[in-house]
């Protein structure tokens, strides 16, 4: 199993990555997350680790256009709970450090920590252990990382501050991407759809009311403008039900009623791990 992955060893992606697939054989690092289904088309990786959305940074905007631009299905979600630590080479007080790097989406959950460190520079990093690997490969006196507790072990630095993040019940969501879509089953709970609808009257609310009338639980909404459409957007949406009949029957009647509709993936509920740790 060859899973693609943005970020490096001991990065969320990392972990969640590791969580899904215990027998994991191989990681592919990747610098961005085109470049993760790059890996993909070109046969480098069997399947990837995608983040979506997290609790405080809100949803991954572009992930949503890549996933609908390449076509590889979503055959499942995991959910950790993120904790970030601050962490240097050993010896090292916070009032010693110049510069903090890390993952801008690290720094921004973690902004209320940063802010009562003004002489400390922020600098945004590639991902969030990278910028721990790096304090330990150049010998960084004076830069310290925003990571996981696990890069701090990886690359034996020593954790300044603990769980600095803004707001305690911090979770993100990864879907995983594979190259085959899930085998029709009723055990799939879960579904992430696109469609685009035309700016009129009532078109979205139509659509939700279909929701309704098959008993379909609409977990999330996120609206895209239609590059070239001025007033457009493409939908994407989350959702759930208590009878897998019913999830197919609605995707009949949704079709006469959007255009360009797809299902991204249809999968089972990912479970949520514990994001300081590469193991469950």
């Amino acid at each position: 199993m060859r899973v693609a992955i943005q970020g490096g060893n001991a990065s969320f992606h990392d972990i969640a990555a590791r969580n899904y697939f215990p027998k994991i054989s191989k990681v592919i690092n990747c610098d961005t997350f085109k470049e993760v289904f790059e890996c993909l088309k070109n046969d480098k990786a069997d399947v990837a680790v995608l983040a979506i959305e997290n609790a405080i940074a809100g949803s991954i905007l572009g992930n949503y256009t890549l996933m609908k631009d390449y076509g590889f299905p979503i055959i499942g979600e995991i959910k950790l709970k993120i904790i970030m630590n601050l962490m240097a080479l050993p010896g090292q007080k916070i009032e010693d450090l110049k510069i903090v790097r890390s993952h801008y989406m690290a720094l921004m959950q973690c902004a209320e920590f940063l802010e009562k460190y003004p002489h400390i520079k922020i600098e945004e990093g590639v991902d969030t252990a990278d910028s721990a690997r790096d304090i330990r490969a150049e010998n960084q006196v004076g830069v310290g990382a925003i990571a996981g507790m696990y890069a701090a072990e990886l690359y034996d630095l020593e954790v300044l501050a603990e769980s600095i993040e803004t707001f305690k019940q911090n979770y993100t969501r990864f879907m995983i991407i594979g190259k085959t879509p899930n085998e029709d089953s009723e055990e799939l709970e879960k579904a992430t759809l696109s469609f685009q609808l035309h700016n009129e009257v009532g078109s979205l609310s139509k659509v939700l009311s279909l929701f309704n009338e098959f008993d379909i639980n609409m977990t999330k909404i996120q609206s895209l403008p239609r590059l070239g459409f001025p007033d457009e957007y493409t939908f994407y949406v989350d959702c759930d039900w208590k009878e897998y009949n019913d999830f197919k029957e609605s995707i009949k009647k949704i079709k006469t009623m959007v255009s360009d509709l797809q299902v991204l993936g249809v999968y089972k509920k990912g479970d949520v791990f514990y994001g300081n740790s590469s193991s469950r």
